[in-house]
């Protein structure tokens, strides 16, 4: 067991470098079950209230690609169905950290140093998965409690927990095996999200081949619901569904995979040179192009695929929530609670317009990723020294940091308005009004895009005053999801929602826009902006 020596230190020195990030992680993702429960149990509050919405929701193709299948009409089934992202988050969370603790060492130079003393070659990957699975199962103890604290019976609740805890062993498993194959922390994830994005498109495909009544029988198709790790979690059934029983078993399959994968990542580990990995880097030109003389064209270089990727997902996402806005109508039905809510959120504007309101609300946080990863691209390339090398030339601080920034304000812009764009689009071509629904659906998106600049700003603050608390900016996105997703659920006080930027900007597409907040989010925006950049200016490269 030399190989393992010094796995405990380094599971104590991974839990203190995500000393900041594991909580809000478990916390986050373990108390959104029981914000979907406090909804339903108010939008539904009868067993026909309940019953007519899962009939209505099985027929949907798109909720079916969105969630899973609907196997019953309880408050439980509907939780958990509603929940069916979850495994994705857990499982993208999961790859994310492994990768962080193994490969992104490595490619800094830090896995050699410590290898260096009496630590064992496995030790940093065993690490790596404890402190992912730990994270995975204090989600899982977190969703059980609150559900069953919410009246939901016990070992469904454990069960609902359970299934995320599950996807996220599974691929924190794959993100340890896509550590070893390449020398690059970025290309790893790319591998490993890869996997998931295949998983998830094959649940999608093998429920959608199935059957569009809850408890019916399946498709032709189902099998690749089950051979997919997404699809094959979400056939526990919590609540006992059609079968009339939970699928415990499904649990033992899934620790099986995730066994056989993580024996996989170790005897690649054993195989290949530290610090590089089993697939060949692809050799460049022996010169580099003169396009490259400048800042702005190597941040071009560095952000591309990045911003590409995302490109690309927010239009596949106008396409989704495009297509489901026609049938928002038909889920609100008779029920006079769910079309109180969408008309609080959307006013006279109509229920549909309210649901695409609060769609471009979700899209405005996810984007807020992105602008914070580019702002942190700063971080990274500081970290690494090849910041160093750009500012030992002719390149002042400044226009190297606005090379970058670029991106985190043109990216989210670009993905949001096209988002919109795509939703009017889909939704405007089924109603027969592309022009009106393309307007107010671009127009929603693009007041959502304040909001996200403070959050940017706010992580380029911290990159500029105390590089060291850059997770920070993680945290305050993580808040304001949290806030958004649970708070109406919860009934938060409206201060602490108010505490959110995101909370100034929803409004009702085609109906007015307020411009005081706005404005005072863009103010807001600027002065953390400017604060970062004064203090990039005046400290110390390449640590504060």
């Amino acid at each position: 067991m030399t190989s393992l020596r010094g796995t405990g230190a380094l599971t104590r020195l991974a839990l203190r470098r995500d000393r900041v990030l594991l909580p809000i992680w478990i916390y986050t993702v373990g108390i959104i079950p029981v914000s979907l429960a406090v909804s339903f149990a108010h939008l539904y509050p009868t067993a026909a209230d309940r019953t007519g919405f899962a009939a209505t929701s099985a027929r949907n193709g798109t909720f079916t690609a969105l969630y899973g299948r609907l196997s019953g009409s309880s408050l439980g089934e509907l939780v958990a169905w509603r929940g069916g992202f979850l495994p994705i988050v857990s499982g993208l969370l999961s790859l994310l950290v492994v990768i962080r603790h193994t490969r992104a060492e490595e490619e800094a130079g830090r896995r050699e140093l410590i290898g260096s003393t009496a630590v064992g070659r496995q030790a940093g990957l065993a690490a790596a998965l404890v402190v992912a699975f730990g994270a995975n199962l204090g989600t899982a103890l977190v969703t059980a409690v609150v559900l069953s604290l919410r009246g939901l019976p016990v070992a469904g609740s454990v069960a609902v927990g359970l299934e995320g805890a599950a996807a996220g062993w599974i691929f924190a498993a794959v993100g340890a095996v896509a550590a070893q194959l390449t020398a690059a922390a970025g290309a790893a994830r790319g591998i490993a999200v890869g996997v998931l994005a295949a998983s998830w498109a094959a649940r999608i495909v093998g429920d959608r081949g199935g059957s569009v009544t809850p408890g019916g029988p399946g498709g032709a198709l189902e099998w690749l619901s089950w051979v997919s790790p997404i699809g094959l979690v979400q056939r526990v059934h919590p609540y006992a569904g059609p079968s009339g029983a939970r699928v415990w078993w499904v649990f033992g399959v899934a620790a099986g995979v995730a066994v056989a994968l993580v024996a996989v990542a170790a005897a690649l580990s054993a195989r290949r040179d530290l610090g590089a990995g089993l697939l060949g880097d692809r050799l460049g030109p022996p010169a580099a192009s003169s396009a490259f003389r400048s800042p702005w064209a190597l941040a071009w270089r560095l952000h591309r695929g990045l911003l590409a990727a995302w490109v690309v997902g927010f239009a596949l996402l106008g396409l989704v929530f495009g297509s489901v806005a026609n049938g928002v109508t038909d889920l609100v039905g008779d029920n006079p609670g769910l079309r109180e809510t969408f008309a609080r959120l959307g006013g006279r504007q109509g229920l549909v317009d309210a649901y695409l309101a609060t769609v471009m609300s979700l899209l405005g946080m996810i984007v807020a990723g992105y602008a914070i990863q580019a702002v942190l691209r700063l971080r990274a390339e500081e970290v690494s020294g090849r910041a160093e090398a750009v500012l030992a030339s002719a390149v002042g601080r400044s226009r190297w940091a606005a090379s970058h920034l670029v991106f985190a304000a043109l990216g989210p812009t670009v993905a949001m308005l096209l988002a919109g764009t795509v939703t009017g689009l889909v939704h405007g071509a089924a109603a027969g009004r592309v022009g009106r629904e393309t307007t107010h659906a671009v127009g929603a998106a693009a007041v959502e895009l304040p909001a996200v600049a403070v959050l940017a700003a706010l992580a380029l603050a911290l990159f500029g005053l105390a590089p060291r608390l850059w997770p920070v900016s993680w945290g305050a996105l993580a808040g304001c999801l949290l806030l958004g997703v649970v708070g109406s659920g919860l009934n938060l006080s409206h201060w602490l929602v108010d505490v959110s930027p995101f909370t100034h900007t929803t409004r009702p597409p085609g109906g007015s826009v307020a411009a005081t907040p706005l404005v005072v989010l863009g103010l807001l925006a600027a002065t953390l902006a400017a604060a970062g950049l004064v203090g990039l200016r005046r400290r110390d490269l390449p640590t504060a």
